[in-house]
């Protein structure tokens, strides 16, 4: 009878094994293509018969790249200056030499959504600790508004949302991308679910000991969430990287536009260079590998945790 299970346990192994490869090389063969395309000449991208490998490396695609457009390295608003140029634009300074214009666009992405993870992170676990473990009047009702809130779809907050970042100002500016991010109720949702695990008890001793509440969330709180927090890091920074809808409306300005918004502009009204945007998607693709493999262990944590407490 063991001999029939074991034998069962390493076939279940060796088929779980070859689907695992088989899905692995379906999710991997977009990146593939992309990182090929990148570097094919057009007679392969456009050929009939697909090209698996590129017949010649060339590297024109990324000359163009880099080469078409230039901007400096960074802007920095004049204070106020809006209220005294005629059509009620900001001035800028620009700061640091000039670049191509694909890396200052890679530049304004990577720090909008290093931006957005951050704040979103600390303000999510925060409100999440707060839901799942402190009581007060009115804790049920702003959690079922967060969750009611989730179920929303961004484009029915378009329209309040372009007005409030006019009215403060803040629109085609980067920050009119970043803040609606930081109250994403779905980081809140995810950080009460792993709040929800801290031992009271923990807490009640760092209570008597004297901690502040300060003390208690940064020392206890977040080392026992850190894998939630990596997880929601991840979905955050591709969240925000890949929202081109929500960058299409509140950015104008061609000098902070994104990597996707940059490279659609690069694009004909009549033809369409799909080596030219393959080069964008490699160029725009390694920060987000980057990101998911600094916090990977802590999103497999994460998925961990939950798939064990559920």
């Amino acid at each position: 009878m063991k001999t029939g299970n074991s034998v069962r346990s390493k076939v279940y192994k060796a088929v779980s094994v070859v689907i695992l490869i088989i899905l692995a090389l379906l999710f991997l063969f977009p990146l593939y293509w992309i990182v090929t395309g990148a570097f094919k000449p057009s007679t392969d991208i456009y050929a009939l018969e697909p090209k698996w490998l590129p017949t010649q490396w060339v590297t024109s695609n990324f000359d163009e790249l880099f080469n078409r457009r230039s901007a400096p390295l960074w802007e920095l608003a004049v204070p106020f200056s809006r209220w005294f140029t005629p059509n009620h634009e900001d001035l800028y300074w620009s700061v640091g030499p000039t670049l191509p214009a694909a890396f200052r666009w890679l530049i304004n992405t990577v720090f909008m959504s290093v931006t957005a993870l951050i704040l979103t992170c600390v303000t999510a676990a925060m409100a999440g600790y707060a839901l799942a473990k402190k009581r007060f009047r009115g804790r049920a009702i702003i959690f079922a508004l967060i969750v009611c809130a989730m179920a929303l779809p961004k484009q029915v907050v378009l329209i309040p949302l372009l007005k409030e970042m006019d009215k403060l100002r803040l629109y085609d500016s980067l920050w009119a991308v970043i803040l609606p991010t930081v109250g994403w109720p779905f980081g809140v949702f995810l950080m009460k679910q792993f709040s929800e695990s801290i031992p009271g008890e923990i807490l009640e001793a760092a209570r008597i000991d004297g901690a502040s509440e300060l003390k208690t969330f940064s020392t206890i709180v977040v080392p026992m969430v850190k894998p939630g927090i990596g997880a929601l890091a991840i979905f955050t920074f591709i969240n925000s990287w890949n929202d081109y809808f929500m960058q299409l409306v509140m950015l104008a300005r061609g000098n902070i536009s994104t990597i996707s918004l940059g490279i659609s502009t690069l694009q004909n009204d009549t033809t369409v260079n799909m080596g030219l945007l393959m080069a964008g998607a490699a160029l725009a693709s390694i920060p987000i590998i980057i990101v998911f493999l600094i916090f990977q262990k802590y999103f497999t944590q994460g998925i961990t945790m939950g798939a064990v407490k559920g």
